[in-house]
């Protein structure tokens, strides 16, 4: 890809007509390397480094770039002189799932800090697909692959899935709501997604309404009125995987 092109990826509009998008630091493409052991497509991502890391070993293509040119591509202000151009996953109309997997459905999810940090929840304890409504932020723009820490080669990830479509993909639907069920019945496990909303305007009550979703509260003790939308899927996500 020519670096012109290269320079285009920090924005939606050139990701979805390139078909690529950034990792930056060595963090992020150590995670890539790894995770393109097992995924054949991330194999066709390209390596570009400065001088200063000249000697890196990866099975991926390697493309030397100036200290300038590392400056003019890279989104964050002191890059740390190695990056890669990925390819975007492929979505399919029947995407494969897993036998035994929960999806968590997140409703125009706005901040990039909120995905990466959720992401990074689901990759840690495994057995999660992510699922993203139309309106939500992007998740291959750099904050959100930066603050998922590598997560993002780890969960099985869908986007522009509509609300009115889980029904059909699933029996069984949960939501929070603040009057709710506990978090710690047994009903709470036995459901196939989990829904939760947009981090000011929640989720549509009629839309909750038709897909039959059961309410679940995280009890708190404090005096403020509501949690942090990653914080509330790590406590879910938790409880889920509690022994």
């Amino acid at each position: 890809m020519k670096l012109d092109d290269i320079k285009k990826l920090h924005q939606k509009k050139y990701r979805q007509a390139l078909g690529h998008y950034l990792v930056e630091g060595e963090h992020l493409v150590l995670e890539l390397q790894k995770a393109a052991v097992r995924q054949p497509a991330l194999r066709q991502a390209e390596l570009y480094v400065t001088p200063a890391h000249a000697g890196w070993q990866s099975p991926l293509r390697i493309h030397p770039v100036s200290e300038r040119q590392m400056a003019q591509l890279a989104d964050t202000r002191t890059p740390q002189g190695i990056l890669a151009v990925v390819p975007l996953p492929r979505q399919t109309a029947s995407p494969d799932t897993v036998a035994g997997e929960k999806a968590i459905y997140l409703h125009e999810v706005q901040d990039p800090g909120n995905l990466g940090t959720i992401l990074r929840t689901l990759a840690w304890f495994g057995g999660f697909r992510c699922l993203l409504s139309p309106g939500s932020v992007d998740p291959y723009n750099p904050k959100v692959v930066r603050a998922s820490m590598g997560a993002i080669f780890h969960v099985p990830l869908e986007t522009e899935v509509p609300l009115d479509a889980l029904a059909a993909r699933y029996s069984s639907i949960a939501c929070l709501d603040l009057n709710g069920g506990r978090l710690t019945a047994p009903g709470f496990r036995q459901h196939d997604c989990y829904l939760f909303g947009n981090e000011a305007r929640g989720v549509p009550a009629d839309a909750l309404q038709r897909l039959g979703a059961m309410p679940y509260t995280i009890n708190g003790k404090g005096e403020i009125e509501s949690l942090n939308l990653a914080s509330a899927v790590n406590i879910c996500a938790y409880e889920l995987n509690r022994s």
